[in-house]
This record gives C-alpha cells, sequence and structure tokens, in this order.
C-alpha cells in the first residue's frame, strides 16, 4: 500500500479506471446471460430494461453485451497496435542509431516517407485496401505509428551513447550489443512507456473512427465503433443506445490518458 501512495495521483487514477475497464472488457462477456451476436427479432429496438439495461437494436440483440465483447475487440487491436508499433519502430531507431551513417540514412528515408502521410489518412489507405479486419486495422496502425518510436528511439538512444557511463562501459571493452543492451535501452524505458500510453488512446479512437465509417473491423463482429455506428440512425428516438458504447470509450481513453500523465510525472516530476 505505501509503495501505491507514493504514485503520482493521475497514475493511481489511470491504473484505477484501467483495471476497471479491463475487468468489464473480459470479465464482462463471460459473465452477462446475452450472446452479442445472437439476433432476437422479437425484441427490436426494445429500451432499457432489467433485462436489457442499454436496449436493444435493430436485429435485438443486447447493446450492453455488444459494448462489453465490443471493448475487447477495440482494446486487443490498441494495445496490440501499439505494441507493435513499438517493436517495429523502437528496433528500427536502435539499428538507426548504431549502425553507421549509411544504414541509418535509408532508415531516416523510409520513416520520413511515411511521416509525409496524414496518419489517420495512411491508416484508412491501408485498410481500404486490404479490406476491413482485425488483422488488417491492428497493421495498418502499426505501420502508421513507427516513425513516431522511430524517431523518438532514434534521438534519445544517439543522445545516450555520448553519455559518461556508456563511454566508460566502452573504454572498459563493453560491446557495441552489450552497450546497447545493458546501458542505452533501459534509460528508454520512461519515454517510451509514457509514448506507449498515449499511443493506446490515438489507436483507441482512431479505431473506433474506422469503425463507425464502417472500414474497420468487419460486422457482425462488435466494436466501440460500429456500435455507435448502429445507434446513430435512431439516436434522437433511442439515446440509450449510444450512452454505453460512447460511455465505455470515453472511460477507456481518460483511463489510458491519466496513464500517461501519471507516467509522465513519475519520470520527470518537473512537468507534472
Amino acid at each position: 500500500m505505501t509503495a501505491v501512495r507514493r504514485l503520482p495521483p493521475r497514475l493511481r487514477a489511470g491504473l484505477l479506471l484501467s483495471v476497471v475497464v479491463l475487468l468489464a472488457t473480459l470479465v464482462g462477456p463471460e459473465v452477462w446471460p446475452h450472446d452479442p451476436l445472437d439476433p432476437d427479432y422479437g425484441a427490436t429496438y426494445a429500451g432499457p430494461s432489467l433485462q436489457h439495461p442499454l436496449g436493444t437494436d435493430g436485429l435485438g440483440r443486447d447493446v450492453l453485451a455488444r459494448t462489453l465483447a465490443g471493448g475487447r475487440v477495440s482494446l486487443v487491436i490498441a494495445v496490440g497496435a501499439a505494441l507493435a508499433t513499438l517493436l517495429l519502430g523502437g528496433a528500427a531507431g536502435l539499428l538507426a542509431s548504431d549502425a553507421g551513417r549509411r544504414v541509418d540514412a535509408v532508415l531516416v528515408r523510409l520513416f520520413d516517407a511515411l511521416l509525409a502521410f496524414p496518419g489517420f489518412l495512411l491508416v484508412l489507405l491501408v485498410v481500404a485496401g486490404l479490406g476491413g479486419g482485425t488483422l488488417q486495422t491492428l497493421g495498418a496502425l502499426a505501420v502508421a505509428g513507427a516513425p513516431t518510436y522511430f524517431r523518438l528511439v532514434r534521438g534519445f538512444a544517439r543522445s545516450l551513447r555520448s553519455a559518461d557511463h556508456v563511454a566508460a562501459a566502452r573504454a572498459l571493452g563493453a560491446t557495441r550489443w552489450r552497450t546497447t543492451v545493458h546501458h542505452v535501452t533501459p534509460l528508454l524505458a520512461g519515454p517510451v512507456l509514457v509514448q506507449l500510453a498515449t499511443t493506446m488512446v490515438t489507436f483507441l479512437l482512431v479505431e473506433a473512427s474506422l469503425s463507425y465509417l464502417g472500414v474497420g473491423v468487419s460486422l457482425p463482429t462488435p466494436t466501440w465503433g460500429n456500435v455507435l455506428q448502429d445507434a446513430r440512425a435512431l439516436l434522437t428516438r433511442q439515446p440509450w443506445a449510444a450512452v454505453g458504447p460512447g460511455v465505455a470509450l470515453a472511460t477507456a481513453t481518460l483511463s489510458l490518458q491519466l496513464l500517461a500523465d501519471g507516467l509522465r510525472d513519475a519520470f520527470d516530476p518537473q512537468q507534472g
């Protein structure tokens, strides 16, 4: 408990909200009795009730069940794409920082070319070209976000290689690989974790936007974006259908943003 109390307030709040969101999306679909894909044509557009707290959609499917199941898909894409982006861009950044001028120049030009495209437009083009789907959306997000991690890791790694402790390790005979693994990479944890949480926020909103536009995860698989899209047509008559996915998306976004701010406070208190 003492260690938890020492965490920055925003980090504690972000962790608490994140646990709530994860429990709801991971455990909720298993315990809630309604199937998010099972239609009930005798209960279409039903209002909120004890059986259906958020009502049903045009096919009689329980909106709460679709919100819980949709959150699982949305979070898997956001988290998975952020980790894939870190792996792709971060590995390239480390390589560019210590592989010589030619390799560095080639990688810089490659990732600068990706940066020339607006991020959302690039994701939209890739997803539209590959066809909507979970893996396609995840891959498109990973490619679009990689330049951010490339620039971040390359910049920090280049500055860290001139630090005194790294120079001392080199003087004692440490190889470049050992220097990178033991003396450079651990010091990247702070800025990388902050950026990772921020990337998850962005990817969560982008995935919801793609699904809302109908080019993301294919129906009938629910995500927060396409559940909101289903509720859009009757928003004035049945606003409760948008409450569940809307509040869930806002809560998940807030929790990840608090995590990013809290991690920034923890690693650099002067900026808090």
